[in-house]
């Protein structure tokens, strides 16, 4: 059993908290959009970024699993690596597909170690449990976060998952810890390369710019395997940073929620 790690930290570690804050978070006008291949959502803290992951998920249609692609912030473990364990939060157990982990690349490890203090998928579990009853999930961090690699997991998981039931979800925060209008104009500078799926081109702004996206892997994989499985385009549903819930924009942390279809 993965248990959490960052309940009443990064969010309320009670049921009845939790579900309050998720009800909170969820006060967003966003229709749900029928064909959603795949996502970027933010991972920090629910007072953060809770409202921007939640216009995400307010969108998302039911998949029977969600594939969560997550950076590994610890660097323990294998540095691309799977879930094989079923996971918890305080709003109750999450199954693991364990069909679609047989079907993986060699390349991608089985590895708890990886996942053990990990946030960055943890956090996104209440959320979907908070929109849907039955689900499974994929849980994929990577510590490797280079183009080459990327492109490779991203195009492998396309090919397996192309005929399947899943939507692809890329935990990732945006910039770190720069003046508000900074942050603003480099991550739409990034995020305009997300919508056009152009991997390269996202890679090119993360170098030039010095980029401290901490998911820059994921949301790549996210991108490729994605297209792989024929998306087109991506639409930016809601962009904020941690400045505008403290107020202090002299340092802030960019948070966006994408969807891709």
């Amino acid at each position: 059993m993965r248990r959490p790690v960052v309940a009443g930290q990064f969010y309320r570690g009670d049921s009845e908290g939790l579900e309050s804050q998720l009800k909170s978070c969820f006060d967003v006008s966003v229709s749900m959009r029928g064909d959603v291949k795949g996502a970027v959502v933010p991972h920090a803290g629910y007072v953060y970024s809770g409202q921007v992951a939640a216009h995400v998920y307010a969108a998302l249609p039911s998949a029977e699993t969600y594939v969560i692609l997550g950076p590994n912030h610890q660097r323990a473990g294998s540095m691309v690596a799977v879930s094989t364990d079923t996971w918890s939060t305080p709003l109750g157990e999450v199954e693991i597909d364990k069909d679609l982990i047989n079907m993986l690349p060699d390349s991608i490890d089985r590895d708890e170690v990886a996942h053990r203090y990990e946030h960055s998928i943890e956090v996104q579990l209440p959320f979907l449990q908070y929109r849907f009853e039955d689900f499974k999930i994929l849980p994929i961090c990577m510590g490797l976060q280079d183009e080459e690699t990327a492109k490779k997991i991203g195009a492998k998981l396309g090919n397996v998952l192309k005929d399947e039931d899943v939507i692809i979800l890329a935990s990732s925060d945006f910039t770190h810890y720069e003046p508000d209008q900074v942050a603003r104009k480099n991550d739409h500078r990034i995020i305009k390369s997300i919508l056009e799926l152009d991997v390269p081109a996202f890679y090119s702004h993360i170098y030039n710019l010095q980029a401290s996206v901490c998911g820059y892997g994921p949301i790549a994989a996210m991108m490729e395997t994605t297209r792989v499985m024929g998306a087109k385009k991506g639409a930016l549903l809601k962009y904020a940073t941690s400045g505008d819930v403290t107020g202090d924009c002299s340092s802030v942390v960019g948070y966006a929620g994408i969807v891709i279809d």
